[in-house]
């Protein structure tokens, strides 16, 4: 696994990055001992960076990370951690809270779930529409000042409040989904936040499995993707065409198309690192095999002809999801 930086001279991370979101919620079931099989796995091929979230199963994320590192010296893995998402008992969404109070609390239990006395990079999970994004940078930044972060980062962010909050206190990463079927932050965003020193750690490069031929249509229990646009109706049946499409390019390579994808993301930049979002060792050995594939300029052209930029059917997210970006609103 080769290593890169997290920004202009940010901290030193793997080429890419375990996202854990799917072992406790939104793509079906998951069995906790493979989870926990697969993140050691993930270490073992040379993983550092490894992201969750507190809103993740309300919580279940974080303790599967701690069992997951027991034997694993502290010091060897990049945490990052998102915060913000409101949720009720039922497991429903209500909202954003990134004030600098809620900032605060959500990282003291975080750290308790965790079981560490710091994390390394905290990130608000969306824009807090009702807190300036000053303020809640600003309370991270308190914390860091106190030794319980070491970094700082933003998630879905639109380039005027990458530069806001940047000017308010030093920004490592955005992290941000970017995949050949969503290719929106390439006219604002990743100007200012190359132009700002900044990394990017993209979620969805498989656009959550539908580049994948073996995941591209949603079934099984607990798979909720059928909810998202992309995978509706007659948008799939278009998208499905692309992804087929993408299979014959990799089918000419000998690789797959999932690989081509996660390839065809790191030839975007170093500054940019993929997180392979899985459960299950066999796709996570499939991902790190696309890591290392080098891309001729033909190759290049030929995957960006069968899922042209602007190509895909339907939004990442449904229309009310949508008005909670702040990098669909202000770009």
């Amino acid at each position: 696994m080769q290593a890169t930086t997290l920004g202009r001279g940010g901290p030193a991370v793997s080429r890419a990055g375990l996202g854990l979101m799917g072992m406790s919620w939104l793509y079906g079931q998951a069995d906790d001992d493979e989870s926990i099989a697969t993140i050691r796995a993930a270490i073992d091929a040379g993983i550092t960076l490894l992201d969750t979230g507190d809103f993740y199963g309300m919580g279940h994320n974080e303790m599967l990370l701690a069992r997951a590192l027991q034997p694993v010296p502290r010091d060897s893995v990049f945490i990052q951690v998102k915060f913000g998402g409101q949720r009720d008992p039922a497991g429903n969404f209500v909202g954003y809270d990134a004030s600098p109070a809620a900032v605060k609390t959500s990282l003291a239990y975080s750290l308790r779930r965790l079981g560490t006395d710091y994390v390394d990079l905290y990130q608000p999970a969306r824009l807090d529409p009702t807190v300036p994004i000053e303020e809640t940078v600003g309370a991270i930044g308190e914390l860091a000042d106190a030794g319980y972060v070491r970094y700082i980062g933003l998630s879905e962010m639109g380039a005027e409040t990458i530069r806001r909050a940047n000017a308010a206190r030093p920004v490592t990463a955005l992290q941000i989904e970017y995949s050949l079927m969503s290719r929106g932050i390439e006219a604002q965003i990743l100007p200012a936040v190359r132009e700002l020193g900044m990394g990017v750690t993209a979620y969805g490069v498989l656009s959550r499995g539908l580049l994948n031929p073996a995941t591209a249509r949603p079934g099984g229990p607990g798979d909720q993707r059928g909810r998202f646009p992309r995978f509706r109706g007659e948008n799939l049946t278009r998208n499905l065409a692309l992804v087929n499409a993408l299979d014959e390019v990799a089918r000419q390579k000998g690789v797959t198309a999932a690989q081509l994808a996660f390839a065809w993301v790191c030839s975007r930049g170093t500054d940019i690192v993929p997180l392979i979002g899985t459960k299950r060792r066999d796709r996570l050995a499939e991902a790190v095999a696309g890591l290392d594939l080098t891309l001729s300029p033909d190759e290049l052209a030929a995957i960006e002809a069968a899922v042209p930029a602007g190509a895909v059917a339907g939004e990442r997210y449904d229309q009310r999801q949508l008005q909670d970006l702040d990098s669909e609103r202000s770009g």
